[in-house]
């Protein structure tokens, strides 16, 4: 159950965190929020360098996941940005419905941005839909094959309704992308007990 709570901590929270933090920080000048956004070129390239951090020996992985997080934030519109944001707010409220909204919201309108995708996932996960929620995986992980919160939650989902041999799949294919992923590695060791001596 602890390496649940950590897992959703992650999908839920740390993204939230990671604006937050971003907006609050005094040490980024005002005017740095009122420039236009990164090409996605640019961003793609923020994110390779990211994540050839995150797999460096010693590195603060938790700060370089943070940044991973507020890159994935950014759709590239202040409006549905906000949407987002909005829908955070309200997930870390407890009130799923209003987040459930937003993050539809969002994905109405801009369908290419997988982090709407994975926040509704995450939504719908926390009340229960465990087939949309895994819909909206589906839809994270195709626009975004790195998301490794995505995999994370894939892993949560299909150790609750599949053999453990698929959700320690998920978990591996995780923790290949964030080997300090928090929550995954006690999963994968609980998982590989279950699992041994099957074929996976």
């Amino acid at each position: 159950m602890q390496s649940f709570r950590a897992l959703l901590n992650l999908l839920v929270f740390a993204p939230l965190c990671a604006v937050t933090w971003a907006v609050s920080s005094p040490s980024l000048p005002l005017a740095a929020w009122a420039q236009a956004p990164p090409t996605a070129t640019a961003q793609s390239e923020r994110l390779d360098q990211l994540f050839e951090q995150l797999k460096e020996p010693g590195a603060d992985w938790s700060s370089t996941e943070r940044e991973i997080w507020r890159e994935w934030s950014k759709s590239g519109s202040a409006a549905m940005d906000l949407l987002l944001q909005r829908g955070q707010v309200a997930m870390r409220a407890g009130d799923l419905p209003t987040a459930i909204g937003h993050f539809t919201a969002l994905i109405d309108h801009a369908p290419e941005f997988a982090e709407g995708w994975n926040a509704r996932a995450t939504a719908l996960y926390a009340i229960g839909e465990f087939g949309p929620s895994l819909s909206d995986i589906r839809m994270t992980l195709a626009l975004n094959p790195r998301h490794f919160g995505a995999l994370a939650g894939l892993g949560m989902i299909l150790e609750e309704v599949a053999p453990p041999q698929e959700a320690l799949r998920a978990y591996r294919a995780a923790r290949a992308i964030h080997p300090y992923l928090p929550g995954v590695l006690s999963a994968i060791n609980r998982l590989e007990v279950t699992v041994e001596g099957q074929k996976i």
